[in-house]
């Protein structure tokens, strides 16, 4: 195979090698800084790295921190092989074997629904077809902890999946990953005006397509419902929705059915598998759905979908002759005599199946060679069971 065709950080890994093994470096020599094998090279920070962290771990190079990197010498293993300047077929052998240690880093906020479940498995399913490792931190919702471990996985990742927490104010580690050309993807959500990878559904469909179905069935007073901690890209883009699709029918917005202003607490029912019994008749949702403030809910996650569920049930109501429910996400894994429930199918396996496929592109691409930022928008599905019909019905 010819050199020019190998990946970057190969490359630099036998340009170290064949030194080292020809004795123009003996052990203990300081090899030159990242900085200066990046202007050497013409690469990239993460090249470099990528290229003394598998030469440190194969055994020719180790690095005392605040010092430098330093000749370890040849590793036991290539001379008992008697291996010494690395033929090209060797070096090709080399590189397959590289491409499988391929770690990439998982950077989620809680793992609270199956709509979290869903789109883990479709990322292990792909990486493991590969050979491949994901490593999973949660950041509990928590911009702090999102940036500290975005510093952390950067390290020792090769690449990064992240679902943001996406408060007010961008993450600003999310932003320097983006400047230093380090492969990433975000998925469900993505920064408004910066241009990164990312694979989400289309929130603002999904919406529409719940109210559609609704208003086709007779609803007039369609609440839409969120317990999100903060107010998210997806969760904006999911109520603008909203307001397009009564705006296009001709309908005046109601306020009063835009619910955003109160918390559940999903753990209770995620843990017993059984929806959460803590709402009382003095919570702000149980007092609007008993008081029959609007005749169909559009929840903006499963657990969510449950929760008015339970609540219709203890304040006597009958779903759906009473009131409608349609959710994001199908909760049918987490309760299963919720089976029936209506919702909206945003292909979360997929989802994150898409996101392992743009990452590794990108990871293999990070060599200097650039395509720009991809956006994949998933087509979300309405699923119609046995929690919507015409109200009265």
């Amino acid at each position: 195979m010819n050199q020019e065709r190998e990946p970057l950080y190969i490359q630099i890994q036998n340009h170290f090698k064949d030194r080292i093994v020809s004795r123009e470096l003996v052990e203990d020599d300081k090899i030159p800084t990242e900085k200066e094998l990046m202007d050497e090279f013409g690469v990239s920070r993460i090249t470099v790295v990528n290229a003394l962290v598998e030469l440190a771990k194969d055994g020719w190079i180790y690095r005392i921190p605040g010092r430098g990197t330093y000749v370890k010498g040849i590793p036991e293993s290539q001379i008992a092989a008697k291996v010494l300047p690395v033929s090209s077929a060797a070096r090709q052998e080399e590189a397959r074997n590289k491409a499988k240690g391929i770690r990439v880093g998982l950077v989620f906020p809680t793992l609270e629904d199956y709509f979290a479940v869903r789109l883990i498995r479709g990322m292990t399913d792909e990486l493991q077809a590969k050979g491949y490792s994901l490593t999973i931190m949660l950041t509990n919702n928590s911009k702090e902890k999102e940036k500290e471990i975005i510093r952390e996985l950067k390290e020792t990742m090769d690449g990064l999946i992240i679902f943001p927490v996406d408060a007010e104010v961008y993450n600003e580690e999310i932003i320097a990953l983006k400047m230093q050309d380090y492969p990433f993807v975000l998925i469900d959500r993505h920064l408004p005006g910066v241009e990164t990878n990312v694979v989400s559904s289309d929130s603002g469909l999904a919406s529409k397509l719940a109210v559609d179905h609704l208003w086709e069935q007779g609803h007039r007073n369609i609440a839409i419902c969120t317990d999100s901690p903060m107010m998210t890209v997806s969760v904006d883009e999911r109520i603008q929705g909203y307001f397009d699709a009564l705006k296009q029918k001709g309908a005046l917005i109601n306020p009063a059915l835009i619910l955003n202003d109160f918390e559940v607490d999903v753990s209770h029912g995620i843990r017993t598998g059984t929806p959460n019994s803590e709402i009382d008749a003095g919570h702000p949702l149980y007092r609007f759905i008993h008081n029959r403030m609007a005749t169909a809910y559009i929840a903006l996650n499963c657990s969510l979908g449950v929760q008015i569920l339970s609540i219709a049930k203890k304040a006597g109501l009958r779903v759906p002759e009473d009131l409608s429910i349609i959710s994001f996400d199908n909760p049918t894994p987490l309760f299963e005599e919720l089976s029936l429930l209506t919702h909206i199918d945003q292909s979360e396996y997929q989802m994150g199946e898409e996101a392992v496929k743009l990452l590794l592109r990108t990871i293999q691409r990070a060599d200097g060679e650039t395509n720009g930022f991809q956006k994949i928008i998933l087509e979300p599905r309405l699923v119609v069971c046995k929690t919507t019909s015409a109200p009265g019905e």
